[in-house]
């Protein structure tokens, strides 16, 4: 009778630690494939001859994948995110007119300015620097936004969405501020929150979010889209010093959307630090499309 009791007592115990089991069994397969993405995001990471940070968050979960993601790093043209938040921003409060012509006289115009090194006497609308200074990377164009929006301001209402360590400090292409050490810095950490406040619309309306992520996605080849399916939506803004390889990404991959940012610095040999970018980016699309992919046991099906 002792044993039977004992039975019947412990069969409630046995079901439920079953159940327990068959419910964590999901989440444990997760962590592994987890696990796995961690180790190979540190491989490539450790490989590259220079210091190197990054940041996945899955927005379906909110789990991150992190190296040294709270690090300042120069951010280069990846900075130029924060002016284009701002610039929606200050339009949609009515303190500037996204189509008010700016004058680009040729002592403004400055490096890394493209075609507008060759038109006479550029009037493009705050709306087309914008595009500029996105699309083509355009200092000048960069520059005209800066002056309009202001600097200061752009980098406290930076620091108030959340990317507390995000610094503007200088204009584009001013070689004497960088030297006096005015660079223009970031964490991976910060990078993605301006990154999600645009993807969301924090601080815009719904039309100005629309715009700013349009003019986004409208972006060239970047190292973080070499490692993407043409197929998959991407809004990026990538950035180059001597040294230097950033981009920050919002993958909007169905079923299993992303944001990723990573950072270089101190590169012997720059297509190193575009390569690793490549190369974290196509190993975290690889997790990301498995578990989009993915029943809940973790059968794969076709999207």
């Amino acid at each position: 009778m002792a044993f039977a009791g004992a039975s019947e007592a412990s069969a409630p115990a046995i079901a439920n630690f079953k159940s327990e089991i068959a419910a964590a069994q999901p989440d444990a397969k997760r962590a592994e494939l987890a696990e796995r993405l961690t180790r190979e995001l540190e491989r490539i990471a450790s490989g590259v001859d220079g210091s190197v940070s990054y940041l996945i968050v899955d927005l379906t979960s909110g789990e991150r994948f992190a190296r040294r993601a709270d690090e300042p790093f120069p951010t280069a043209s990846a900075i130029k995110i924060g002016i284009l938040h701002e610039l929606f921003v200050q339009a949609d409060a009515g303190r500037v007119r996204l189509d008010d012509p700016r004058p680009l006289p040729p002592a403004a115009r400055v490096g890394g300015s493209g075609i507008l090194q060759r038109l006479s006497s550029p009037q493009l609308s705050l709306r087309d620097h914008a595009m500029l200074m996105i699309l083509l990377s355009d200092n000048s164009s960069t520059n005209v936004l800066i002056d309009a929006l202001g600097m200061e301001t752009i980098t406290s209402h930076m620091q108030a969405l959340g990317a507390t360590g995000y610094r503007l400090r200088r204009r584009m292409m001013d070689a004497a501020a960088a030297a006096r050490g005015e660079e223009n810095v970031a964490s991976a950490s910060d990078l993605v929150v301006v990154m999600d406040a645009l993807r969301t619309g924090r601080g815009l309306t719904s039309a100005s979010q629309a715009e700013a992520t349009r003019i986004l996605r409208e972006y060239g080849p970047t190292a973080i889209r070499a490692g993407i399916p043409a197929d998959v939506q991407v809004a990026a803004k990538p950035g180059g010093l001597d040294g230097v390889r950033t981009e920050v990404a919002w993958v909007d991959l169905k079923g299993r959307p992303y944001l990723i940012c990573v950072m270089t610095s101190f590169l012997v040999t720059d297509a190193d630090g575009d390569r690793a970018i490549t190369e974290l980016s196509r190993t975290a699309y690889q997790y990301f499309s498995r578990l989009a992919r993915a029943g809940v046991e973790g059968r794969l099906f076709s999207r």
